[in-house]
């Protein structure tokens, strides 16, 4: 596959202030979590170490004014980790702002892709 050829997509990183970011990893593990249940299972599935995923985690918890995701210890009674509104709606937005994103850019990432050399991948 040559480099025109290859699908272009668009990654969005939202920097908030200098040191606080949101993109497509962060915003991967809110969906994964929402799924799983799990901080673990969600850093799994992702290739990702728990202690990565938590930091994550406690990243974004830290930076939103009510934390996007709660977690109990595990232990006899489970543990696990879910989603918060507040995290809900993070997901939405960020999920409904690709589609609007790629949707508006769509001729200009045809039109870019269409100026690239034709380059066999890897080379």
């Amino acid at each position: 596959m040559t480099a025109r050829s290859a699908p272009a997509s668009l990654r969005i990183r939202i920097l908030f202030g200098e040191d606080t970011m949101l993109g497509p990893g962060k915003v991967d593990l809110l969906e994964h979590i929402g799924r799983t249940g799990s901080i673990a299972a969600a850093g799994r599935a992702m290739n990702m170490s728990y202690k990565r995923a938590w930091l994550l985690v406690e990243n974004m918890n830290a930076a939103f004014r009510e934390p996007l995701v709660a977690s109990a210890r595990g232990g006899k009674a489970g543990g696990g980790a879910h989603l918060t509104a507040t995290g809900q709606a993070v997901l939405a937005l960020y999920r409904n702002m690709e589609t609007t994103v790629a949707k508006a850019g769509a001729p200009q990432v045809a039109a870019l892709a269409a100026l690239l050399r034709d380059i066999p991948d890897g080379k």
